[in-house]
């Protein structure tokens, strides 16, 4: 009888450590994204950057449909953005708008918050077209959710 007991206490303490260890890796990243974005704020780039790539690497192996993931996307999108690197903020963008269409639904205010960083971009790499069909996808989400949320 001791000896199982001893065989559960130990089963059940390989089971809380593997949480702690989990609890632990989902801190980790989501504290890269916060401590990045303090490094962005202060003009610390590459600091930024190092610490969104871990968070996001760390973020997708345990959490992947965690909403903080596009968050961590988007700012890695506004950094290359802020930096003049458009080739890479693009994909960046389209990722981070296809998943809030997804998880969100296509209507949501956050679509229009991407939507309306992802025109810029546009507008920026002179493609005023595809910029101005952004907004106005954007500019419909707003108004449809005012009408619907008249007191927000």
């Amino acid at each position: 009888m001791y000896g199982k007991i001893q065989v559960l206490l130990v089963g059940v303490l390989f089971v809380g450590l593997g949480f702690a260890q989990a609890c632990s890796q989902e801190t980790r990243w989501k504290r890269n994204n916060e401590v990045g974005k303090l490094a962005y704020e202060q003009g610390r780039y590459g600091a930024a950057e190092r610490l969104w790539l871990a968070a996001l690497k760390e973020g997708e192996s345990s959490k992947p449909q965690d909403p903080i993931i596009t968050e961590i996307i988007n700012n890695l999108a506004l950094l290359y953005y802020t930096q003049g690197k458009h080739t890479e903020a693009e994909p960046l963008y389209q990722r981070s708008l296809a998943i809030q269409e997804k998880a969100l639904g296509p209507e949501h205010p956050d679509v229009a918050t991407s939507l309306e960083n992802y025109a810029k971009l546009l507008s920026e790499t002179n493609r005023d077209d595809e910029a101005a069909e952004m907004e106005a996808r954007a500019q419909a989400i707003r108004e449809k959710n005012a009408q619907e949320n008249p007191h927000k």
